[in-house]
């Protein structure tokens, strides 16, 4: 072969080389403008939105507004509306997939969420205890106050799933109902309840910490196999965790407690491939400039990620996290078990709504929880709630 021609083969091969490299790693392109929905101001999950708003903003342009919501029904409303994009979620995105709890109405039902990217980090989210009670260990709560937020599925089934593990239901405490989770909190500060539901490294726990009423975490060990089987009956997504950060909590002190990945960076199935791949992408890429803008944001880390839980990616993060190496045939197909599970629960979920079901708000719910269950069981799917 000539020398030109060998030149020419090989310039040829290197451009087709650099080309295939470009299309499968495309440069991040945001909108202008994000919207997202988080936990109330102050929140950890709040302000790990808010780090990484500001680092896609020095790098891309784009600003996030991060708006804070006190439920889980004022979460996901403006991203059902689209008039937001993704949400920094809780455990509730779970609870909207399976049209339970606050989801079981028939404005809501079912929904088709996806995951972006979540928080696995030193945290747990578990129940902290007003220290001045004298609470040890999770069954001392029974008698005592804890606080429940109107339309906060998450954070009152974890609550519930935390009692469980001493053996304690909603009946053996005093429940104090309040109108959001930073009014909860502010409750435990201001002593109208003892215990509440959050992420430890909350700014809320850090506030009760410092106060003359301090706070705590009861203890909830792996080793107990059938303490934990009553709090994976009630919560199935939490699991034990040796948490070394968060108020009153450090490496030498650490405690083995209920945790799950917070916040849960979401958005509907619906929402354009493109935009969460570059949004993936983006957090991926920009993690070295946001990790410790906030407590828990080295948790968003892209090797710490839950790829096997029990919400499916979306399809442009499992493109993003294909090109980072992580995303295997493996989690294909778990990821595709649960978009199955989704699609399961909307056929049930429109058939039922064709019954002419009862406009009573507890029989339509007891009505969907029926017709939910047969659908599950049908296609050979555990219904998990009852």
């Amino acid at each position: 072969m000539a020398p030109f021609t060998k030149w020419a083969v090989a310039t040829a091969a290197v451009t087709a080389a650099l080309s295939l490299a470009t299309a499968h790693a495309q440069e991040v392109k945001l909108p202008a403008n994000l919207t997202l929905t988080a936990y109330d101001t102050g929140s950890s999950g709040f302000n790990i939105a808010v780090a990484v708003g500001k680092a896609l903003k020095d790098k891309f342009g784009t600003d996030m507004r991060v708006l804070p919501a006190g439920n889980d029904v004022a979460r996901l409303a403006p991203l059902k509306a689209n008039r937001a994009q993704a949400s920094a979620m809780g455990i509730g995105t779970y609870f909207a997939q399976e049209g339970v709890f606050e989801f079981g109405v028939k404005e809501w039902g079912p929904q088709k969420v996806r995951l972006i990217l979540s928080v696995i980090d030193c945290n747990a989210v578990t129940l902290g205890v007003a220290k001045d009670t004298g609470v040890k260990e999770v069954k001392d709560l029974k008698g005592k106050r804890v606080g429940v937020v109107i339309g906060s599925p998450a954070l009152n089934q974890n609550a519930f799933g935390v009692l469980a593990y001493g053996g304690l239901t909603p009946k053996d405490v005093k429940l104090v109902e309040f109108s959001s989770y930073g009014a909860m909190w502010k409750g435990v500060l201001n002593n109208d309840t003892d215990a509440a539901i959050a992420s430890t490294i909350s700014g809320q726990t850090k506030e009760v910490e410092t106060s003359p009423r301090g706070i705590m975490y009861p203890p909830t060990p792996a080793a107990d196999k059938e303490a934990w089987a009553r709090v994976n009956k009630i919560s199935p997504y939490y699991y034990p965790h040796r948490t070394t950060c968060g108020a009153g909590i450090t490496e030498a002190t650490a405690i083995e407690l209920p945790s799950y990945p917070y916040p849960i960076f979401m958005a509907y199935a619906s929402q354009p491939a493109d935009l969460v791949y570059n949004l993936a992408k983006g957090m991926i890429q920009e993690y070295p400039a946001y990790k410790d803008s906030a407590p828990g944001t080295a948790g968003l880390e892209v090797k710490r990620q839950l790829l096997k839980w029990v919400l499916p990616y979306h399809d442009g993060t499992v493109k993003a996290l294909k090109e980072a190496g992580v995303w295997t045939a493996e989690h294909d197909a778990h990821n595709a078990a649960l978009v199955k599970r989704q699609d399961t629960l909307g056929t049930a979920w429109e058939a039922f709504l064709k019954s002419n079901p009862p406009d009573d708000k507890d029989a339509f719910l007891k009505g969907w929880m029926a017709a939910r269950k047969d659908a599950l069981a049908k296609a050979g799917m555990d219904p998990i709630f009852e």
